[in-house]
């Protein structure tokens, strides 16, 4: 059998149980080594073979799944964060089906929920945000004419944009044309969320560029954009002890 198995947003044991265990029975791993944390595979057997997915192209990683499945091996292709989001799993999944290859997808802690642990924030706060828009600046992989930063940005909403912090000058402009953040609205850079190394950086729209250059920033980030990220918020309902709920009255 082939895993998909999400390898979670840094910290070697944020990776969950199931995908911990997979990764124990390996016969087989090809890890996403830039991005996944080293410290996972010291959970493998002594003879598990190990791949980097970084140097390979999609016709070498999946012939390494394929070879797998002929031995029968357990093989875990280990993505960073969750594969759901910018794993590119969806090209390696067809190519299995083509091959009549079972397979099976184990998710993981995103590094945009590692990113608000750090922060020690919620992206939805009633009254002033109960959507969360994850999405990425267009670079040399364009992206819907729909989906651009400045259309997006006219929600207001909270943002977590990845694969931008290269971009972050350019970014923080598109961000303002939407007429509703201003310079005014708060952004962090979450570097290497949940890392031993993590890094944040508070600011505005206004400034953050700057800072997160100074900060040698440029790569391997998270954007957090809203008004989530400042003091104002209002309490919810759910503990509100004049809100009647299905399990309790109101007072």
């Amino acid at each position: 059998m082939i895993y998909f198995v999400g390898a979670g947003s840094g910290a070697a044991d944020l990776i969950t149980l199931r995908g911990a265990r997979l990764l124990e029975k390996a016969d087989i791993v090809v890890w996403a080594g830039s991005l996944v944390n080293p410290e996972l595979l010291k959970m493998c057997k002594a003879d598990c073979e190990f791949f980097d997915s970084s140097k390979l192209s999609l016709k070498e990683t999946n012939g390494i799944l394929v070879r797998a499945e002929n031995e029968k091996k357990l093989c875990v292709r280990l993505h960073t964060g969750d594969p759901c989001l910018y794993g590119a799993i969806r090209e390696q999944m067809e190519e299995l089906k083509k091959a009549g290859i079972e397979y099976e997808v184990v998710p993981g802690v995103s590094s945009f929920c590692g990113a608000a642990s750090a922060l020690k924030t919620e992206y939805t706060v009633p009254e002033l945000s109960q959507t969360v828009i994850i999405t990425r600046m267009e670079g040399r992989t364009p992206v819907p004419e729909r989906e651009k930063i400045r259309e997006l940005s006219k929600h207001g909403s909270s943002m977590a944009i990845f694969l931008s912090t290269g971009m972050i000058s350019s970014l923080a402009e598109e961000l303002k044309k939407g007429g509703v953040y201003t310079n005014e609205t708060p952004v962090a850079v979450v570097y290497k969320a949940t890392w031993p190394d993590e890094k944040i950086v508070r600011g505005t729209l206004e400034n953050i560029a700057e800072k997160t250059r100074e900060n040698g920033i440029s790569k391997t980030a998270l954007i957090l954009v809203g008004d989530f990220l400042g003091e104002k918020y209002t309490p919810s309902k759910l503990y509100d002890a004049g809100f009647s709920t299905e399990f309790r009255s109101a007072e």
